[in-house]
């Protein structure tokens, strides 16, 4: 263990706010020792989430990052090398996804230590990229489906009508595959380049965002929502409220303030009609269930691009554009 964190390791870390890729540094650190309960990771693969450049920018100042420099990167799937005091399930050579927190990060690195808690086994046919692609996006999906929305993933109890917003992202393209897992009628938006793609995902109606009826959200076949897996920003409560089932909800992964105000009012005034700000809360058996899901084929890691972390700042600039379909891996 010793001899491992006198070697140095290659890293991309920023020291300060703001910057965007260019932000960005190349660094050679040593390599971190695992201390309880952790485990030390050789990593194959870690990808971006919005929320990764936007700690960058700033916005959850003065809490995250905890200190300056900052490797960022929180999702990553790699291969187990050591194990700290008190690790018992898991031993080196072993593959695996692990979830940082952001407060820690880490995974724009060759290595990096996870929590014990929040790692789990990577079967041989999940690749490392398609494992890497899961922690965010794929626990945002499935906790806005499982939990908010009240959808079984066994395809169990009543009919539910799903529309999700920027269905071809990271947690689009997830929650449409998850969804249709569940006994729903799924209707999405993206962008017209990306129809084909979402219908392929299992959506059974996809509206192109630009034209008038994608814009105000009308299901083709007149339905009304139950639930709004919401990952797009800009839309607002009125243009929702029209669209909704009486008792429907809108699952919204990035609540702005106006967002936060109307859950409030909403609230305040016992409307069965809600909107719902979701907050990940990343557990260990969830993203079990995630990547047996993608072993058995019923869940796929679709992956717009690869950079390797050499080119790291291209790979952050890919995911500030916001326009990737499904999720931008990074691979020492």
């Amino acid at each position: 263990m010793a001899a491992m964190a006198a070697k140095l390791m290659r890293a991309v870390q920023y020291d300060s706010y703001g910057g965007g890729p260019s932000g960005l540094k190349h660094v050679e650190v040593p390599i971190p020792t695992p201390k309880k309960d952790e485990v030390l990771l050789k990593l194959e693969a870690a990808t971006i989430n919005p929320i990764d450049w936007k700690v960058q920018k700033g916005v959850l100042r003065p809490f995250l990052p905890r200190k300056f420099p900052y490797i960022p990167v929180s999702d990553v799937a790699g291969e187990v090398v050591d194990v700290g005091q008190g690790v018992q399930k898991f031993k080196a050579g072993d593959k695996v996804v692990a979830f940082f927190t952001q407060a820690n990060g880490g995974g724009f690195a060759e290595f990096a230590t996870a929590s014990e808690s929040l790692t789990v086994t990577r079967p041989p046919e999940v690749s490392a990229a398609e494992g890497a692609g899961l922690p965010i996006a794929g626990l945002t999906a499935h906790q806005c489906l499982t939990q908010a929305a009240g959808v079984k993933l066994d395809g169990t109890g009543p009919q539910k009508n799903i529309l999700v917003t920027a269905a071809s992202g990271g947690v689009g393209h997830y929650a449409v595959q998850l969804a249709k897992l569940g006994n729903t009628h799924v209707t999405a938006t993206c962008g017209a380049r990306n129809v084909e793609f979402v219908k392929s995902l299992g959506a059974d109606e996809v509206l192109d965002y630009k034209t008038p009826e994608g814009a105000a959200l009308n299901s083709p076949s007149g339905r009304k929502y139950d639930a709004v897996i919401h990952c797009a920003t800009g839309i607002p409560w009125s243009t929702f409220e029209p669209n909704l089932s009486p008792n429907g909800k809108v699952i919204d992964i990035t609540p702005s303030p106006s967002a936060l105000l109307t859950f409030a009012l909403k609230k305040l005034t016992f409307s069965k009609k809600q909107l719902v700000p979701l907050f990940v809360n990343a557990k260990a058996e969830n993203l079990d269930c995630l990547v047996k899901l993608v072993k058995e084929g019923k869940l796929k890691t679709v992956i717009d691009s690869k950079y390797p972390l050499s080119k790291a700042e291209e790979a952050w600039a890919k995911s500030i554009d916001g326009h990737a379909t499904g999720k931008i891996i990074v691979e020492p």
